[in-house]
């Protein structure tokens, strides 16, 4: 039985299909031969999957220990003013929840929505009544029973998602648990994430907020990042140097704590390397505590 934080990828990277893969089938094998254990399937234009592709999935995922999450689509906008808009991210969140069911995915990862032409408090107040009715439609089907919600920090000024922001949308329901995407923390506080100070910060207002427990399970996104004074403006990954944030203060947390996260790696066409480059450094900062 896998013990201590999973490691794995956001969507294939090139070095997948470079290796003559097509189906994202073979993502939990290919993983698997570099030493990885998470997959995070990317949903992000439309939830078009086949109960049988869902079955197979669910199947290779356990035959590698594969941990599965899925990525919900980008429309998704729950602080929306447009009553459509709103009706047509329930649908999207309810059918990631219904593909991570027959997946046995564990987490549903979003984006929360835009700011628009509201305050950011009245947004997160539309987006949590929004998702409190999700969550009721979801236990109506038993749909977070083994899954879990999931809304990511975000990167740019003008989306919801900051870590206050996400947390309260946490607090509808034990079965609203957040997406950490420290790149886009870092991306979005101009370079705020320098030290292990900085991670244990933000680390503890989610303890504050959730418990322990939250910590303990935490969905994790990481990757270098590019970014300007509005800003998120591309994810990067580990060849290109000058990008942060580091990793290595985050792996020696979790190295201390002996959390069960997943950190799921987004690093542009080779989230895969980077992915078990991480790994490697979290097994690193587990030596030299010991």
């Amino acid at each position: 039985m896998h013990t201590g934080p999973r490691f794995g990828a956001g969507g294939n990277s090139d070095g997948f299909y470079a290796a003559g893969n097509k189906s994202s089938l073979a993502a939990c094998e290919y993983l698997y031969g570099l030493g990885l254990n998470a997959y995070e399937y990317e949903c992000t234009h439309g939830v078009r999957i086949s109960n049988a592709f869902c079955t197979s999935m669910r199947k290779n995922a356990a035959l590698f220990d594969c941990s599965l999450s899925i990525h919900a689509p980008y429309y998704i906008n729950l602080a929306s003013l447009e009553n459509t808009i709103r009706e047509k991210s329930v649908q999207h969140l309810l059918k990631a929840l219904r593909a991570a069911d027959q997946m046995g995915a564990a987490s549903v990862v979003f984006h929360p929505g835009a700011i628009g032409e509201q305050t950011r408090e009245q947004a997160t107040e539309r987006a949590a009544e929004l998702l409190e009715e999700i969550v009721r439609l979801a236990d109506k089907e038993g749909l977070l029973q083994f899954t879990t919600l999931r809304p990511e920090t975000m990167g740019k000024s003008g989306q919801l998602g900051t870590l206050g922001e996400v947390l309260r949308l946490c607090e509808v329901a034990e079965s609203v648990r957040p997406t950490v995407d420290f790149a886009h923390i870092h991306a979005l506080t101009g370079g705020g994430i320098q030290e292990r100070c900085d991670y244990e910060r933000l680390l503890g207002k989610i303890d504050r907020r959730l418990g322990e427990q939250a910590l303990d399970r935490l969905h994790i996104h990481f990757s270098p990042i590019e970014y300007t004074n509005a800003g998120e403006k591309r994810h990067r990954n580990l060849s290109d140097k000058e990008f942060g944030p580091d990793f290595e203060p985050l792996a020696a947390i979790l190295a201390e704590q002996g959390w069960h996260s997943t950190i799921i790696c987004e690093s542009a066409g080779e989230q895969d390397l980077d992915a078990a480059v991480y790994a490697k450094m979290y097994q690193i900062a587990c030596c030299d505590k010991s």
